[in-house]
């Protein structure tokens, strides 16, 4: 239930200021409405825990916000091939397809929210013939009639109506799309950054499939021949069946691992058509271009500071973002708890015709200047302000729980990073010896003083620790696309609230 007080009153009388006194407490009310605060701490630790990668020289983030420096970033690789699957992918990907609509609408809101708080203007035009009496219709104007026959009426005019802010209401609403606006941008560069990773993780899968299917065929090929000698060896009666049967049994295995490898990679390449868009005819030929051996460039330093780091992270900062939206709309439902204040005037100009004569009336309205005051609602407005705060508590948790995870990816990332990187080098190692061991076994076999089980032994050997090579460069592949993707792609916040968000990841650091 709402009580409307009008004060049309061209002059404030004892009664308008016996009302203008009850106002001052509310008017003095609003000036102690408070929103929770719209930036949340969340702990996070002083350094890294993580071994950081060796870097060779200390760089910018990647991505700078802008999309000529995510490909930039991707360009170090020197591989058009993926700079042209990341470009196609983002466009017909619908995930970024879907952020860049939540802009569009983000916008349209905080235009709608900040016309909130301006008057509204609208103009009216009619016209009516008749030849019965006609009342006057000018907005606010006063009633007049004329009972002359076939009277033409002409009206124009101007209707203007303000809700005044009293309690910030309407500006909290404004904030809070702001910030969802945002927010919108935010994860939409977010959405950026993810497809690139995923389709740059799909082309790594493809090019280490590729990898593994040279071992395979070279290892098939090796085992094959190994088959036919032994194979013609045993028919002249110098080698027994059984060891013909094994060198057999050996090169069927090989053939049938080359068939599933090469299934792999059609699987993976038919993915990144899905992803990319592209004609797989265009897409296979592209790829034929490429070497499937190309080494991952050296990892730039990662900054010691992981709230510096964080603060770049796009989805970090969308749920930062999320907290002051939900601290202006605690603030908006709050105000709708208090009286509303509302002017509304118009201007019209009325003319009259008959018979050749006609009267022009000119009209307008200052007011009515309403108050509405809230005195019953069943808790509506109260429970919509309960709700509100509810939803504050659960964007800062959730913003703290983002900070956490954020935390761990890079962490993780820097972890595996690391972890590949040591080892590579022990890979590499011991896919020489490995070679030079079934070198040496090969060329005793093929001397006599080696058996067909020593040989097999020594290629099974070779071909577990190249094929472990192979999955090693992947898993390498994957950590340095992680780690781009958890420093949030590089992206970079051009706003003043960078340093107020760096300073409250940093307060509460034990």
């Amino acid at each position: 239930m709402n009580l409307r007080l009008p004060m049309t009153s061209p002059t404030f009388g004892p009664a308008s200021r016996r009302l203008a006194l009850l106002c001052l407490p509310l008017a003095l009310a609003a000036c102690g409405l408070t929103r929770p605060p719209a930036v949340a701490d969340a702990p996070v630790p002083p350094q890294w825990n993580a071994p950081l990668p060796k870097a060779t020289a200390a760089a910018a983030l990647p991505h700078a916000g802008s999309l000529p420096g995510l490909s930039d970033w991707w360009r170090q690789l020197d591989d058009p091939v993926l700079l042209a699957l990341i470009e196609s992918a983002q466009a017909v990907s619908p995930t970024v397809a879907s952020a860049s609509a939540r802009i569009v609408e983000a916008r349209a809101t905080r235009v709608q929210s900040g016309a909130a708080l301006l008057p509204t203007l609208d103009g009216t035009l009619s016209a009516q013939r008749s030849n019965s009496p006609t009342s006057g219709t000018g907005g606010g104007a006063s009633e007049s009639s004329t009972s002359l026959p076939g009277v033409t009426t002409l009206q124009a005019g101007l209707q203007s109506s303000w809700e005044i802010d009293l309690f910030g209401g309407r500006r909290a609403s404004r904030d809070a799309a702001q910030s969802r606006l945002q927010g919108a941008s935010a994860k939409w560069h977010d959405a950026r950054v993810s497809v690139a990773a995923e389709t740059a993780n799909q082309y790594f899968a493809e090019r280490a499939c590729q990898r593994q299917l040279a071992v395979a065929e070279s290892d098939a090929r090796s085992r094959g021949e190994t088959a036919r000698l032994t194979d013609l060896s045993a028919k002249a009666g110098f080698t027994a069946p059984a060891d013909a049967a094994l060198a057999r049994a050996s090169a069927a295995d090989a053939a049938g691992r080359l068939t599933q490898q090469s299934a792999q990679c059609a699987v993976l390449r038919k993915g990144l058509v899905a992803l990319s868009g592209l004609d797989a005819r265009a897409l296979d030929q592209q790829l034929a271009t490429v070497p499937a051996d190309r080494a991952l460039p050296l990892v730039h330093a990662v900054a010691s500071v992981p709230a510096q780091m964080l603060a770049q992270r796009p989805d970090v900062f969308a749920a930062e973002l999320a907290v002051a939206a939900a601290s202006a709309d605690v603030g908006a439902a709050e105000a709708d708890r208090y009286p509303r204040l509302t002017l509304q005037g118009s201007v019209a100009a009325l003319q009259l015709r008959s018979g050749g004569a006609s009267q022009d009336l000119q009209t307008w309205t200052i007011g009515p200047l309403a108050l509405t005051l809230p005195i019953f609602d069943g808790g509506t407005r109260a429970a919509n302000a309960a709700s509100a705060k509810a939803r504050y508590d659960e964007a800062v948790s959730l913003y703290r729980g983002n900070v956490r995870t954020a935390v761990r990816e890079v962490e993780e990332a820097l972890v595996n990073l690391q972890a590949t990187d040591e080892r590579t080098g022990n890979a590499d190692i011991a896919v020489q010896n490995y070679q030079a061991s079934f070198n040496a076994t090969q060329a005793r076999y093929e001397s006599g003083l080696a058996s067909l089980f020593e040989l097999e032994d020594a290629r099974r050997t070779l071909f577990a620790a190249q094929t472990a090579r192979v999955a090693l460069q992947r898993e390498r592949a994957e950590a340095w696309v992680a780690l781009y993707r958890s420093t949030g792609g590089g992206w970079t916040r051009h706003d003043a609230a960078l340093a107020q968000n760096t300073s409250s990841l940093s307060s509460t650091t034990p």
